[in-house]
């Protein structure tokens, strides 16, 4: 979310570098969100960019008749910018500011009792993933390792497509479905820690309300739609249903779902190993912090004992 603006200044021009951000689970290069150090070539002064609002990866008209560009323009230009404004003010000056905005959002849902700026960080987020989970000419059906996985754990791909639909259709009011892959141990405040084994290891389809993902839950987000009723109203008035089918059968982009598996079970993987070694390091400290037992030698006499 911090490449160039969609309409640059002509009067100041900026010159950015972009710095890639470690640990964001759950997604590819192209959505870790950093901060920006800008020159403006005018002056020699130096500043720090804000977070900015990415433009689409495609054209506001590429994905019609699917998605109308005046959707995408209303969607991407209003709402979405709305988000990136409004976190902007609410972490100006505070400690927030210096983060990524991976970061904010897991800061700001504070185990569930969210902070003020979660919302917009969020919504943020979610929508620049949303814009990547779709392609011109997309849908059909997914293919390798992906299709593989989602026939172990949903007995096909249709009862996939029918559960992800499912779940889109019945959360009420605004939110979000999500395919993800659950890996890692569950450790939020208000939540079950299911204590995930080596089968727990599979994709899952769920559903989150408002503003939340599930980024928040230590899941690694595969595929989005959004539910909220200005992502589809223009075009399909308040048939969700519809939107959802047309979502799946034309819109989704497979080949951004494939790779950010194999970028979260590789990530996965390097976190069981950072695991691991963190626990061998405890053993290993616990054992050296013991104190030696005393050792009494059989058969060594006591003079005193001695005629």
């Amino acid at each position: 979310m911090v490449a160039a603006a969609a309409t640059a200044t002509t009067a100041n021009p900026l010159t950015c570098s972009l710095f890639p951000s470690q640990g964001l689970r759950g997604t590819t290069s192209g959505l870790q969100w950093t901060k920006r150090q800008c020159t403006r070539k005018a002056s020699a002064l130096t500043v720090t960019a804000k977070f900015e609002l990415k433009p689409p990866p495609y054209p506001m008209n590429a994905l019609e008749p699917q998605m109308s560009k005046d959707t995408f323009e209303y969607h991407w230009g209003k709402h979405h910018r709305a988000y990136v404004n409004n976190l902007n003010k609410q972490i100006e000056g505070t400690e927030l500011d210096d983060m990524s905005l991976d970061d904010v959002v897991l800061i700001t849902y504070n185990k569930g009792d969210p902070l003020p700026a979660f919302n917009n960080a969020a919504q943020a987020w979610n929508h620049e993933f949303f814009w990547e989970s779709m392609k011109p000419g997309g849908g059909g059906k997914p293919s390798g390792e992906l299709l593989q996985l989602m026939e172990r754990d949903f007995g096909s791909f249709d009862k996939f497509v029918e559960e992800f639909k499912s779940a889109a259709a019945t959360q009420f009011g605004s939110g979000w479905a999500w395919l993800i892959y659950k890996a890692n141990r569950l450790d939020v405040g208000n939540a079950v820690n299911p204590c995930p084994s080596e089968e727990d290891k599979k994709l899952v389809v769920v559903k989150s309300p408002n503003a939340v993902n599930p980024l928040v839950w230590d899941y690694y987000p595969l595929l989005t739609i959004d539910v909220w009723e200005h992502a589809y109203y223009l075009d399909f008035q308040n048939r969700r249903p519809d939107y959802i089918s047309i979502f799946m059968e034309r819109l989704v982009s497979w080949d951004a779902v494939s790779a950010r598996l194999e970028v979260a079970r590789a990530r996965a993987a390097e976190r069981e190993i950072e695991e691991a070694r963190k626990r061998k390091e405890e053993e290993e400290g616990n054992f050296a912090d013991k104190e030696p037992a005393e050792i009494f030698i059989d058969g060594v006499a006591d003079d005193s004992e001695t005629d």
